[in-house]
C-alpha cells in the first residue's frame, strides 16, 4: 500500500493557458492575502515551509506598485533578486506556496505547493477543489487586493472565504469541513455571544 510522511507535500498544478497578467497578478494578491490563514488551515508543517514559503512581501509589492501590463513584465518581478539562471530547474523562487517557475519555464502551469502529503482522499479532494477555486477567482475577479483580512474568529473567516469563492450547499460540505477543521473560532457567527 501507500504511504506519505512529513518530509512529502502535494503539489497542484493549474493550467496557465488562459492566464493574463492581470489574473497572475490576483493570483498573487490572493495568496498574499490569505497565506496566514491558509498555513493554519492546511497545517503546514515547519521543517517543509523551506519548500512552500508564503508569499514575499517585496514581490507583492512590487507587483502592485509596477501593475504589470505583460506577461514578461510579471517574470521579471518574479525572478528579481535571483541570481541563478531562469532556466534552472530547481530555481530557488518555486519554492513558495505559489509557484509560478513552472508557469514561465515550459509548463505553463500554475503550481500550489502548499498541501501536506496525504492519502485521506477527503483532504486530497479539498486541495484539489481549494486550487481549482483559487485559480478559477484569479481568473474571474476583476481585481484583487494584498490586504490581509480581520481574522479574528479564523473559522468564521475561512467559511466565508469558501464561501465567496464557491464551496456552497452540501456538494461542499465535505471540503469545507476539510479546510476549517485546524483553525480556532466558531464557524457559524463573527462574534459568538458570551
Amino acid at each position: 500500500g501507500a504511504f506519505t510522511n512529513t518530509s512529502c507535500g502535494i503539489h497542484i498544478h493549474l493550467d496557465g493557458s488562459n492566464h493574463t497578467p492581470r489574473s497572475i497578478r490576483n493570483f498573487v494578491n490572493i495568496i498574499a492575502s490569505k497565506n496566514d490563514l491558509f498555513y493554519k488551515a492546511l497545517q503546514i508543517a515547519p521543517e517543509r515551509m523551506r519548500y512552500c514559503k508564503k508569499m514575499d512581501s517585496i514581490l507583492v509589492e512590487k507587483m502592485n506598485h509596477k501593475k504589470p501590463t505583460t506577461m514578461r513584465q510579471i517574470e521579471d518581478i518574479w525572478y528579481e533578486g535571483y541570481s541563478e539562471s531562469r532556466g534552472t530547474h530547481y530555481h530557488n523562487s518555486r519554492y513558495h506556496f505559489l509557484n509560478l517557475h513552472s508557469f514561465f519555464t515550459g509548463n505553463h502551469t500554475v503550481e500550489l505547493r502548499g498541501f501536506n502529503s496525504e492519502l485521506h482522499a477527503g483532504k486530497v479532494r479539498s486541495y484539489i477543489v481549494l486550487a481549482l477555486a483559487l485559480n478559477n477567482q484569479a481568473l474571474t475577479q476583476k481585481f484583487a487586493s494584498a490586504k490581509k483580512p480581520q481574522v479574528e474568529n479564523e473559522k468564521f473567516a475561512m467559511r466565508t472565504y469558501l464561501n465567496r469563492i464557491g464551496f456552497i450547499g452540501e456538494e461542499f460540505k465535505n471540503c469545507r469541513e476539510h479546510l476549517t477543521a485546524a483553525l480556532s473560532g466558531y464557524a457559524a457567527w463573527r462574534f459568538r455571544a458570551a
